[in-house]
């Protein structure tokens, strides 16, 4: 959580993420190409610039289902909740492996610069798809998504257009399906690819019906009381500091907050990414969103000083040890 814009938000723990990471990936291709070259034995089977494109293709494919799976991951067990600390910075790794990937094919397949790469895009395909410029489409995508993934953007588009933007990683992901399956899958013969290709897409849906699944669970089944009001739960059956959500049709969604025995309630919708406060826990006195830290004062619902984020409250009322809430927010 910061209150001005950086570069590049980094601390000690990010950079020794990023270092990290980095190394994985170069490991990752070192041995990707090195096992390509043992298994190919004459470079006129597979030369290393081949070899390093696929590398960087297939990295790519599996950073971004690491990607995708932080999510519902984390909304499944909340000790995966650390992850999306990182997510932002493993994105943008995952752009620049993708961009090599395709500057490799295009350049490659282009004779780097003796056929244009537009031609070179428009003009391949597989079984009459033009698999590269799918791929080429999941790029743009990609580089949208790599070049706003800052606290700048998130700010000036507003967290609600800043994440309906940011989930057409799921259009992109769609494509890099099909890049594949009519690009690389048509290429090699065998049932590998398509079987991998096949676990991942299974493994991601059902990593997202889990976490909906879940959620739904979870989420507090509410009736209406009197004057528009509505009853949520026992006061018991919200744990101390912690916080139970409430959905109601017409209304946004809102975390109901027992904060040493206060009940106060305010929008689970975190005003930094859209985040889920209400599976956030309350530390140093304020709810605490489990995706990035922002916290907010379950009584106001102000970010303690100098941060200046702000979200609705809504009022509370205890009777009969059950918590009332009134679903419109104060002052609106």
């Amino acid at each position: 959580m910061s209150n001005r814009y950086v570069l590049v938000q980094w601390n000690r723990h990010k950079k020794i993420y990023d270092i990290v990471t980095l190394a994985g990936m170069v490991l990752f291709l070192t041995v990707y190409v090195g096992a390509g070259m043992i298994r190919h034995q004459s470079p006129s089977e597979i030369s290393p610039p081949i070899l390093l494109m696929r590398g960087f293709g297939v990295l790519s494919i599996v950073m971004l289902h690491i990607i995708l799976s932080i999510g519902p991951l984390a909304r499944i067990d909340e000790r995966f909740s650390p992850l999306l600390y990182n997510r932002r910075h493993l994105g943008v790794m995952f752009f620049f492996a993708a961009f090599l990937h395709g500057f490799l094919v295009v350049g490659f397949y282009g004779g780097f610069g003796s056929v244009n790469p537009l031609s070179a895009i428009l003009n391949s395909s597989g079984g009459g798809v033009p698999y590269e410029l799918l791929g080429f489409m999941a790029l743009i995508i990609f580089f949208v998504m790599a070049a706003t993934s800052h606290d700048f953007w998130l700010a000036n588009l507003g967290h609600r257009f800043w994440k309906a933007m940011h989930m057409c990683v799921y259009a992109a992901y769609t494509l890099v399906v099909l890049h594949v399956a009519f690009g690389a899958m048509q290429d090699k013969q065998g049932a590998v690819t398509p079987a991998l290709l096949a676990l991942g897409v299974v493994w991601l849906g059902g990593l997202h019906i889990t976490a909906g699944l879940k959620q739904r669970k979870a989420d507090v089944a509410v009736a209406e009381a009197d004057a528009g009001w509505i009853d949520v739960c026992e006061v018991s059956e919200i744990p101390t500091s912690r916080a139970r959500v409430v959905r109601q049709a017409g209304h946004e969604a809102i975390a109901v907050v027992n904060n040493e025995g206060t009940i106060t309630a305010m929008s689970n919708v975190c005003a930094h990414q859209g985040g889920p406060l209400g599976e956030g826990q309350v530390i140093d006195g304020c709810l605490t969103c489990p995706w990035h830290g922002y916290q907010y004062d379950p009584a106001t619902g102000c970010s303690p000083p100098p941060y200046t984020e702000r979200v609705r409250t809504y009022e509370i009322r205890v009777e009969g040890g059950r918590v009332l809430l009134n679903p419109e927010p104060r002052g609106g």
